[in-house]
Formats: structure tokens, C-alpha cells, sequence
């Protein structure tokens, strides 16, 4: 599960409590509601981390032995058996799923089809030179989830629905630029088993391409914040933050360096989420959320009406 290593949990919860947040603004949502989705979130996100894993540990068994950074891996060292694991694995999914359930139905629709992604993703890395990206469709979902878990219909809502489609993709965006710095660490070992990562593709222009994914992120998380008529303090905030940090990042990591990788890959999850989270955070305490008051008023004419 990497119990250890936190920082995949709190890559996973992050666009979890991006959307919690966007939502929580546009809606007015009461602060209880909001902290304990988000709660919840974060269970899911520690369970479901581990299980993706516990599911890539299996699904690489034979190449983790040969990966100077994963030959300890319990299965990879003899320690766990694949049986063993795949009950483990079993018994994770099912912890998710009550987490799942804890929040409205209409979630399962849209939760339930992340664990495709979950199962599939080790193999990206033996088809193509950009797993990445399917790490980001996978470790992205959570942008999905925020507006249903506050009961927004993303299917009857224009503006909820542009807004996480952007949020989503600003995410997957993000994933890619940390994942690339990430698979630095792994370059060498990586090219003599035959493991393919864009980090391989793109060697001689890394901080060209993390540069234009960073462009990317902060753009497509604008156009979210846009989406919902979001006020300066998100732009300022979220916005700003991403792009104050991402550029420190960009500019100071040593990528022929592993441990410098890894120093930027961990702290970079706090500073770069950190500071769109609190951007976000600020937006929902001080945004007068008009939206929020033209759905309580339609909530009182239904319920007069009916």
C-alpha cells in the first residue's frame, strides 16, 4: 500500500478536493457537508492508492525484480505470494467501494468506471512511450466526482459540467508534468528492461515539455474557474500559486539526479496542491457564490410548488 510513501495519497486526493472545493463555491455548500466529502475523499484516496499498488506490484512482478528502485517490492522480493496479493487487492476494492457508497447514488455512475483505468494502467508502459498520460486519466478522476458528491447533476448543469471537463483535463495535465519528473528517477533501469515512459521519449527536452504541460494545467484550471464565474482570489490563488510553483520546480529540479527527482516529486504535490487547494479554499469563504443562492431559491419554489 505504500503506507510510507504518502505522497501517491495525496496526488490522488488532491483534484478529490479540487472539485469538493469548486463545487462547495458554486453551490454554497454548508462547511460540514463539504468537510466530510472531503473526508471521505481522502479514505478513498488511501484506499484506492494502495490498491492500484497492490494491482501494479502484480501486473510487474517479473519486471520489478530488475528496477533498482523496486526490487524490495513484497512480491518482487518473494515476501507475498501473487495469491496472496490478489486477495489483498480483492479485499482494498471492497474497502473502496464503502467508501463509494457513503456518497450519493448517482456517484457509483461515475466512480465505478475509474476502476477500468486502476487495473489497466501498469500495462501502459509496455505499448507505449506515455503512460503518463494513463497515469493521469487514472489519478485524475477525483476532478469528476466533487460537483455529484455535492448533488450537482453534471448531465442537467452546462456550467458544472464545462467546469470539471477542464478540471479534469488541468489534472490529468499536472500528472504528466509530475510523473515525467518522477520516471527521471527510473531512466536508466527503465531503458535496459525495455520500460517505456516519456521521460525515455523526450530526454533531451524535458524541461521544454514540462514547461508546456505546466502552460497547459494552469490554463485548462482557469478555464474551470471561468466556468463557474469564479472571482479573483481563485485566479489569483489557485492560478497564481500553480504558476509560482510549477515554474520553482521546473527551474530547480536536477533530473540526472534521482534523489533531486524524488525531493521535487514529493514536495512538489504540497506546494503545487497545496497552494491550488488554498486558492480554491479562499474562493469558497470569500466568493458572494450567487449560483448558491439561485439554487436555494429553486429549491424553495420546487418545494413550494410541490
Amino acid at each position: 500500500m505504500r503506507l510510507d510513501k504518502p505522497v501517491g495519497t495525496y496526488y490522488l486526493f488532491f483534484p478529490c478536493i479540487f472539485s469538493t472545493l469548486l463545487a462547495a463555491s458554486y453551490t454554497a455548500a454548508a462547511p460540514l457537508p463539504v468537510l466530510t466529502t472531503s473526508l471521505c475523499f481522502f479514505s478513498g484516496a488511501l484506499i484506492m492508492r494502495g490498491a492500484g499498488c497492490t494491482i501494479n506490484d502484480l501486473w510487474d512482478r517479473d519486471l520489478d525484480p530488475h528496477v533498482a528502485r523496486t526490487r524490495l517490492r513484497p512480491i518482487a522480493r518473494g515476501a507475498v505470494t501473487p495469491s496472496k496479493a490478489l486477495t489483498f487487492a480483492g479485499f482494498q476494492l471492497l474497502a473502496g467501494l464503502g467508501v463509494l457508497l457513503q456518497f450519493p447514488t448517482s456517484c457509483l455512475f461515475y466512480g465505478i468506471p475509474s476502476l477500468l483505468l486502476v487495473a489497466t494502467y501498469p500495462l501502459a508502459k509496455r505499448v507505449t512511450h506515455y503512460p503518463q498520460f494513463v497515469l493521469g486519466l487514472t489519478f485524475s478522476w477525483g476532478a469528476i466526482m466533487g460537483f455529484p458528491a455535492l448533488g450537482v447533476g453534471l448531465l442537467v448543469d452546462a456550467a458544472a459540467l464545462k467546469a470539471t471537463a477542464a478540471l479534469y483535463a488541468s489534472c490529468v495535465s499536472w500528472t504528466v508534468l509530475y510523473d515525467m519528473i518522477y520516471a527521471h528517477m527510473d531512466i536508466k533501469d527503465d531503458a535496459k528492461v525495455g520500460i517505456k515512459s516519456i521521460a525515455l521519449r523526450h530526454e533531451k527536452e524535458t524541461k521544454a515539455v514540462l514547461s508546456g504541460l505546466a502552460v497547459v494545467q494552469i490554463g485548462l484550471l482557469a478555464a474551470a474557474g471561468a466556468a463557474v464565474g469564479a472571482s479573483p482570489v481563485f485566479f489569483i490563488g489557485s492560478c497564481g500559486s500553480a504558476a509560482v510553483t510549477l515554474g520553482l520546480i521546473i527551474w530547480k529540479v536536477r533530473l540526472k539526479e534521482s534523489s533531486n527527482c524524488w525531493w521535487w516529486f514529493r514536495n512538489g504535490a504540497l506546494f503545487t496542491g497545496g497552494g491550488i487547494a488554498s486558492g480554491m479554499f479562499a474562493e469558497y469563504l470569500l466568493n458572494p457564490r450567487p449560483h448558491g443562492r439561485e439554487l436555494e431559491k429553486k429549491t424553495i419554489t420546487a418545494e413550494s410548488t410541490s
